[in-house]
């Protein structure tokens, strides 16, 4: 396939990392502009990553790109993404696919009439989520049916749930939900690093998630936990003859004798040039392997890109297959309205302090 070209409509946290997408593998991908919303906006864009920008959505339609990359805020992605759709362009859209339930009914009534979207559920695609997932689906546990889930928020932990319990968009759930504000030391934000010891009150949730087929999730998590140091990201997934915890397996041979492995994920630090305390220095997975077989190596080489945005370049690559007619959409807009659905149901779990069950909703009625 020649060069995947695409523009981005934003210019917030989340585009820079299609910007270092396209910068790290310029092979695969050509970023053609970002619209920004000002002038000023996208001259700062401009300059300080040597990108073209432009505010004129004329100018970007007239490129022809293969991918339109919505990458705005959460309340406006899903409309700004219509859009789009609607222009005829294939979408690569930020998630969550949308805030509130008729929206969600709406994309996917623009997906039956043949508009093409991707919303860019990437968790399914590191390096060691993506390994455990093929793990879990082996059958070395005897089925997976119960799993303490304190990894990702909302719509990502629930797309990294379904997909660890075996688990398709058309099972129905119910959901009972608590939060508490608990204190904890700030390290880390998505610009600025603390060292003067600062406390703060962070909210965590703490959920069940009751499956019609009988399995379980048990969801904990702050948002705290994607950057701190102090937080770790954790899960335990259990079957009949055996379980995994983080980076672990446990389970019973055929002879019923217990065994156990680790899941070695092998990195390398890459020195990069920016002065973001969370990208001075990233880790590049270079593999993973478990019990003497190799379940990933980087699909683009070694390329100086972390887990996150190299899964996200995984998705674009297959966005444009899809959006070529040459396959299947490498996250199914079912899915990802799934997980949305249930960010929705959680948040009001919370509010309520009820348990809230699902209904079919269109898209797996």
């Amino acid at each position: 396939m020649d060069r995947i070209r695409f523009v981005i409509v934003g210019s917030g946290w989340r585009s820079l990392y299609y910007v270092r997408i396209a910068k790290a593998i310029p092979q695969v991908f050509e970023l053609c502009a970002m619209l920004c919303r000002t002038e000023e906006k996208a001259a700062r864009m401009a300059a300080e990553n040597g990108i073209v920008t432009t505010v004129s959505e004329e100018q970007c339609i007239a490129m022809d790109p293969d991918l339109v990359v919505v990458a705005v805020n959460k309340a406006s992605v899903a409309e700004v993404a219509m859009h789009w759709m609607d222009m005829g362009f294939c979408v690569v859209s930020e998630t969550p696919a949308a805030l509130e339930l008729p929206i969600l009914e709406r994309m996917w009534e623009m997906h039956k009439a043949g508009k093409k979207i991707v919303v860019n559920e990437q968790y399914r695609r590191y390096p060691l989520y993506s390994s455990l997932i093929k793990i879990a689906r082996s059958g070395i546990l005897g089925g997976n049916d119960s799993l303490n889930a304190s990894f990702a928020h909302e719509y990502h932990g629930m797309s990294l749930i379904r997909a660890l319990l075996c688990i398709d968009c058309n099972e129905q759930f119910s959901v009972d939900a608590r939060t508490y504000s608990l204190p904890v030391t700030e390290t880390l934000t998505r610009y600025e690093e603390f060292r003067d010891g600062r406390i703060a009150m962070k909210n965590r949730t703490v959920a069940t998630f009751r499956f019609a087929d009988g399995k379980v999730a048990f969801y904990d998590f702050d948002n705290e936990q994607y950057r701190s140091p102090i937080r770790k990201n954790t899960l335990r997934l259990q079957g009949p003859r055996g379980e995994i915890i983080d980076d672990k397996v446990y389970w019973l041979d055929g002879s019923n004798s217990g065994r156990s492995a680790m899941v070695d994920v092998a990195v390398r630090n890459v020195r990069t040039p920016y002065d973001n305390p969370n990208l001075r220095e990233i880790e590049e997975v270079t593999s993973v392997e478990f019990n003497g077989e190799r379940f990933y190596e980087p699909p683009f080489g070694l390329c100086g890109l972390a887990q996150d945005e190299t899964a996200m370049a995984v998705m674009m690559e297959g966005a444009a297959l899809y959006g070529k007619g040459a396959a299947p959409s490498p996250y199914p807009l079912e899915d990802a309205l799934q997980d949305a659905y249930a960010m929705i149901l959680l948040q009001k779990a919370c509010a309520t302090g009820e348990e809230v069950f699902t209904e079919p909703q269109v898209w797996n009625s």
